[in-house]
């Protein structure tokens, strides 16, 4: 079976929850595989349908880690799975060009009181800050004392889950979300080519978009800078994480290196965490 089949097969038979995934499935360099319906990531659970709440009940979800910050959350408060525990574990990448533009930019660029977040990404892409969230957003994750403060803790909250399955998310489920996958597949054993194929999948749900919006910038005038402001915002930046990793291997060695030195997983947690979800 190929890594891109595998991934198809890894997003959840739900209608209400944007790119949900099992990270069951996924082999290690071992030999091992991650064990399905253990380690759920996903976007936001505020349009979850009832029927996608029973699923989640029936693996049984445990845990839901959210990574979003309070004003994320507004009109978008998760619904509720039966047995689970809520965690809010706010992690600020400094993304969120859109919702950060003024009224004015929104109605000068939509015409209209009621704005297009997409249309004000395009407009956001010819703005040199938003150029350089773009850019730093993966470094930030990974970098700023804050975010690793709250990976560590996310890790903490993981190890302390021992039974049933943990699901978390942020508002897309594509960056924050991403490098928490890639940091869970690096504990668990997973090789650099399965983290990324991981967080490139994120474009199986909104690489539609990306390349819409991208034609439109394009069509501005925008080059790969501009270019890489809607991949950033409306999908994964896969090129974007790969430099990160390699600032990762660099600094630390590897992504192993990083989760000891940095998240500070002893070997007893990197045992633990093999041993409850790896099969």
């Amino acid at each position: 079976m190929s890594k891109t089949s595998v991934l198809v097969q890894q997003f959840l038979p739900v209608r209400g929850i944007v790119n949900a995934r099992d990270l069951g499935g996924y082999k290690t360099a071992d030999g091992r595989r991650v064990r399905d319906g253990r380690l759920i990531r996903s976007a936001h659970l505020a349009e979850a349908t009832g029927s996608d709440l029973r699923y989640l009940a029936g693996l049984p979800l445990t845990t839901v880690i959210d990574f979003r910050k309070e004003e994320e959350k507004a009109g978008k408060v998760n619904k509720t799975v039966e047995g689970a525990q809520y965690i809010s574990l706010p992690i600020d990448a400094s993304g969120n060009v859109a919702a950060n533009a003024t009224e004015e930019e929104k109605k000068k660029f939509t015409g209209r009181k009621k704005f297009d977040v997409k249309k004000i990404i395009v407009m956001a892409a010819f703005n040199d800050k938003a150029k350089a969230v773009a850019r730093n957003m993966y470094p930030v994750l990974l970098f700023s004392p804050e975010c690793q403060s709250q990976f560590a803790e996310f890790f903490r909250l993981v190890l302390s889950a021992e039974k049933g399955a943990v699901l978390y998310h942020c508002t897309q489920g594509k960056d924050r979300t991403g490098i928490a996958s890639a940091l869970l597949l690096a504990a668990l054993g997973a090789d650099r080519d399965t983290i990324i194929s991981d967080f490139d999948a994120t474009n199986h749900v909104y690489g539609a978009d990306v390349k819409k919006y991208s034609r439109r910038v394009r069509f501005w005038g925008g080059k790969e800078d501009e270019i890489g402001v809607v991949k950033a915002f409306l999908g994964a930046n896969t090129e974007n994480f790969i430099l990160a990793l390699d600032e990762v291997d660099r600094q630390y060695g590897s992504l192993e290196g990083y989760l000891r030195e940095v998240i500070g997983l002893t070997d007893r947690d990197i045992q633990v965490l093999r041993e409850r979800y790896l099969e």
